[in-house]
């Protein structure tokens, strides 16, 4: 009987750690714990929010989208993404406004294989609360061409195609540390032209978001962790672009455990976003 009663005990033990185990937790850059309401409030206090995902992370999505919902419960906000290229845009307005089907939309633009997952949520969420939607990427055909040829290759473009990028002449500085580690982690044999055609990425993004910010609003921008980590890339066009905006940054990371960040993490991003590197992916 006793052993039968240690047993039970055991397994409850058992069922209700497996019930506690965290699935993610943030910390601040400088590695201090916070909480979910602590990143809301900086980002109320924000003009641009940067949310660096992992694109197969499905924590990544659900946070987005609660931070989204946050956020808008108190303050306006506008929304842009890396997700949708910048020739998209008719489409997207289209069907926020209700003028076509999401079969339609589907069918129309260049939606990446885990929209339906992973961003249609948060496009849905502006098209019900009437929040503009801003597809923010460049064309990925013309990233491909200075991947190929350099930004000289833009040049060829037409007027409408210039339009669906950052004006040129693209600022570039190869030094920056993340395209200075893009060019490291690719090896020796690597084009020049990559950390550029990251760059015709970057600046676009950054032009989109500029573009596109409203009086007393966030604007909340969903992209690649890489992007925007270590306050480079996107952030370094959009200071070039309006040095004066309030901008809040969050990474993303996986980790083996989650009660400490763990050094190469920090200050990485104003919030990091840890997850265990077991979760499960949404592709």
């Amino acid at each position: 009987m006793k052993n039968g009663i240690v047993l039970f005990l055991l397994a409850t033990c058992t069922i209700l750690n497996a019930q506690h185990k965290k699935a993610y937790q943030l910390f601040d850059k400088k590695g201090r714990k916070v909480s979910f309401e602590k990143v809301v409030k900086a980002g109320l206090k924000a003009e641009v929010v940067f949310f660096g995902e992992f694109h197969d992370n499905p924590i990544c999505h659900w946070l987005e989208l609660e931070l989204t919902k946050e956020i808008a419960a108190k303050k306006a906000i506008v929304l842009g993404a890396e997700m949708i290229e910048a020739d998209n845009q008719m489409q997207l307005n289209e069907y926020l406004s209700g003028k076509i089907t999401q079969k339609q939309l589907d069918s129309s633009a260049r939606l990446w294989p885990n929209y339906k997952t992973d961003y249609k949520p948060l496009v849905d969420l502006a098209k019900a609360k009437k929040i503009k939607f801003i597809a923010t990427n460049v064309p990925r055909r013309y990233a491909s061409m200075v991947h190929k040829k350099g930004f000289e290759s833009l040049e060829s473009l037409t007027e409408e195609e210039k339009s669906w990028i950052a004006p040129q002449p693209i600022p570039y500085d190869k030094d920056l540390p993340g395209y200075k580690e893009m060019m490291t982690m690719m090896g020796e044999h690597t084009s020049p032209n990559m950390p550029k055609a990251q760059a015709s990425k970057d600046a676009t993004m950054a032009y989109f978001i500029v573009k596109n910010l409203q009086s007393d609003s966030v604007f909340i921008h969903y992209n690649g962790s890489f992007h925007s980590d270590n306050f480079d890339g996107i952030n370094w066009y959009l200071r070039k672009y309006k040095p004066e905006l309030r901008v809040v940054t969050i990474s993303t990371v996986e980790q083996s455990q989650l009660k400490r960040l763990e050094k190469e993490s920090v200050n990485k991003a104003d919030f990091i976003l840890v997850t265990d590197e077991n979760m499960t992916k949404t592709y």
